[in-house]
């Protein structure tokens, strides 16, 4: 581990000096409005916007008759419909109009003056009711959609307890809160653009192409981006209205989502309906798994969610098999949510370890330390690190485990019934391909600079530790550039991957940069250096020490910079983070709302850079557990076509009373084959195993099996 060292940005955030998108002023500054479509799908027969027009201080009003044309957009994911290009609607809040005017309180009056006609179409929302429609999906980014590996029958024949369930987790919305927001500017042919985003160069990928401009016309920047969650990964229509109309319009636009278009504007967390079939033997003994997933997806694009993603490499056992199927709904396309895949997944599995654990009467602990995987039991490949066996051991400890009574309901204090739960947690580790750049100048400061995002990680004060190790100087006297598409190129800030990916650039170019100073001083590119403040010291043979305003001045430059790239190669190991989560749960007797009164958990992650932001990451991660347990739900009225609670007073979220103790801890661990620095991803992996820990937790205290979630009272009723 490098060392805890708090946030650097913390002032700036908690003060206000850090300035996000929507922030930013412009003296000609214009405001842009949505209007969207109230109905899930149907044809536009009629438009006026007449009364719109009139009301003072609009400048124009777009829909599919005047909005400029757009190609296809291409390079990175786009998660939408090429916006205002044609009379249909394929989902409820589907932008289908525009209003620009000089401030934003007479754009959205305009907004309720704009009238369309709809013809409504035939539409469905509901995916449980076209699961007949599903068909096998093609392989997804994340791998294939079906995997078999040995002979599943034979492995449910020979086994002594078979389980058949079925298990369900609810549609979630990311609600960041910072609403998404683009600021756009055309001045001089270039176009400019301030973007709440996870990827600055994914949003100039597609802006370029969509408005056919050439690579080096279109800048993006986003110094701050106030929580996406996987919301602000991909690039969404809003961001391509606000980037088509300031070159329509030339000068200052700027386009903030409200709330409630943040529900229907850039995707959510499809609901899923997972079927699992875990065969055991009488000793604990896993012989067969299948995990059966089937999620909805948009009627104009696809999105996977790989539920059995976490199945495929869990647990050893000789037969596995997963499949996937997606139903197309009327719905904005799914996207990420923190945390894909093996999120709402790892619930079904986990649980039904669980299941199997009771029937067997084996400790749920032990039942998953006996079927512990030394290797990945669907590829066959070995695992890069993996320090899960720790993980239980240290999480059992600090959390009590060995104390805990085996029958249900065992636990009690006064009318609260007590449960212990636990879950395992396993997450898929992302990397991406990454440049940094690192300047030195005369007077001590060391600029790095990278194209990454700053999403609420902790990114500005993980770069200049890493830089600083490697140039022997305090992290102080290193500063972070980046959200820049003028800066090196990175990938964006999801999967867990920007510390791993862009640290491990970063880390190369200080050692480049070291290099060059020794190389500069000495001669010697292999000469160690160490830098404190103005003072080089050069330990070649002999200890030198320069100072850089005379060594510099004698180079004749002001500044020495050098650069570093990184690129994840393939090779043959399977490269997943681990975890071990512990709950304990209260439920009243008579009001049976399950409670979570404590959580601990243990991960296997590779390096920590940073103890303090890591453990920030996953307490975090464990409160979104929370949320998906026993909270978060985005209700589907299917006979409208749209979602209900559009808002933070009808879509609930943890708050603080919600939280209880949260114990989270890291095993010692370097992983030399997932990063040039020995990390792994942890940002996501905080939330994975939470929920069925909370749910097993529930059946220990009650003794009533709940499969879906979130975990309703009318569940324990």
């Amino acid at each position: 581990m490098t060392g805890a060292r708090p946030r650097v940005d913390g002032p700036a955030k908690v003060t206000g000096a850090a300035r996000y998108a929507a922030e930013w002023r412009a003296a000609d500054l214009r405001h842009a409005a949505l209007v969207t479509s109230p109905v899930p799908a149907a044809t536009i027969t009629a438009v006026d916007t007449s009364a719109a027009e009139r009301v003072p201080g609009v400048v124009a009003v777009f829909t599919h008759h005047n909005a400029p044309r757009l190609r296809p957009p291409v390079g990175a994911p786009y998660g939408g419909r090429l916006p205002l290009q044609d009379n249909r609607v394929h989902y409820e809040g589907e932008p289908v109009a525009v209003v620009v005017a000089e401030r934003l309180e007479q754009a959205r009056e305009a907004v309720g003056l704009v009238r369309l006609d709809y013809a409504p179409l035939s539409a469905e929302t509901d995916f449980r009711a076209v699961a007949d429609t599903a068909v096998p999906t093609p392989p997804a980014r994340w791998g294939p959609a079906d995997t078999t590996v040995g002979d599943l029958a034979a492995g449910i024949a020979e086994a002594d307890v078979v389980l058949r369930a079925e298990y369900s987790t609810a549609a979630r919305h990311h609600s960041p809160i910072e609403t998404s927001a683009t600021q756009a500017e055309w001045r001089d042919g270039v176009l400019t653009l301030r973007d709440a985003t996870q990827g600055v160069f994914n949003v100039h990928a597609v802006v370029s192409s969509a408005l056919d401009l050439p690579a080096d016309r279109v800048r993006v920047l986003a110094e701050y981006t106030g929580g996406g969650f996987g919301s602000k990964g991909y690039v969404w229509p809003h961001q391509v209205i606000a980037a088509m109309l300031a070159r329509e319009l030339g000068g200052a636009l700027r386009l903030v989502l409200t709330r409630a278009q943040s529900f229907t504007s850039h995707g959510y967390q499809p609901p899923t309906r997972q079927r699992l079939v875990l065969a055991a033997t009488a000793e604990g003994r896993f012989t067969a798994i299948r995990h059966d997933s089937l999620s909805p997806t948009s009627t104009y694009g696809e999105y996977v969610e790989m539920t059995a993603n976490g199945s495929r490499v869990a647990y050893a056992c000789p037969a596995i098999t997963t499949t996937h199927r997606v139903a197309p709904v009327a719905t904005v396309l799914p996207t990420p949510m923190r945390a894909p895949h093996e999120g709402p997944g790892m619930f079904a599995l986990e649980v039904a370890v669980d299941e199997v654990a009771c029937e067997l009467g084996i400790d749920p602990l032990e039942l998953r330390l006996r079927n512990h995987a030394e290797v990945d039991p669907t590829s066959g490949k070995p695992f890069s690190t993996k320090g899960l066996l720790a993980c239980y051991a240290e999480g059992a400890r600090r959390f009590g485990w060995a104390d805990r009574p085996r029958a249900t309901g065992s636990l009690r204090e006064g009318d609260q019934l007590i449960g212990w739960g636990m879950a395992t947690a396993v997450m898929a580790t992302m990397r991406f391909p990454a440049a940094a750049r690192a300047r030195l100048h005369a007077d001590g400061r060391v600029v790095v600079e990278a194209g990454c995002q700053e999403i609420g990680t902790g990114t500005y004060t993980i770069m200049p530790q890493l830089a600083a190790e490697v140039l022997g100087c305090p992290p102080e006297q290193v500063v972070l550039r980046l959200g820049d598409t003028a800066l090196p190129r990175t990938g964006m800030t999801a999967g867990s991957s920007t510390t791993l990916s862009v640290g491990s650039a970063v880390t190369a170019a200080a050692e480049a940069l070291a290099a060059r100073l020794a190389l500069l001083a000495t001669g010697d590119p292999t000469a160690a250096v160490r830098l404190d403040g103005i003072e080089l010291t050069v330990k070649n043979g002999a200890v030198e020490v320069f100072r850089l305003d005379e060594l510099f001045a004698r180079l004749g430059v002001d500044s020495v910079a050098a650069g570093g790239s990184w690129e994840p190669r393939e090779n043959q190991r399977s490269m997943h983070t681990f975890g071990a989560v512990f709950a304990e749960v209260a439920v009243d007797v008579d009001l049976p709302v399950p409670r979570v009164r404590r959580l601990v958990a243990v991960y296997s992650a590779g390096r920590i850079v940073n103890p303090l932001t890591a453990r920030g990451q996953m307490t975090g991660g464990l409160v979104w557990g929370i949320g998906q347990a026993l909270l978060e739900k985005s209700t589907t009225d299917h006979r409208l076509g749209r979602f209900v609670d559009k808002n933070l007073a009808g879509y609930r979220l943890p708050v603080n009373a919600d939280v209880p103790d949260l114990d989270v801890a890291f095993v010692e661990e370097y992983d030399p084959h997932a990063s040039g620095i020995g990390a792994r991803g942890i940002g996501e992996l905080g939330s994975v195993g939470v929920a069925p820990a909370i749910a097993n937790a529930v059946h220990h205290a009650t003794g009533k099996r709940v499969r879906s979630l979130p975990i309703a009272l009318e569940d324990l009723l």
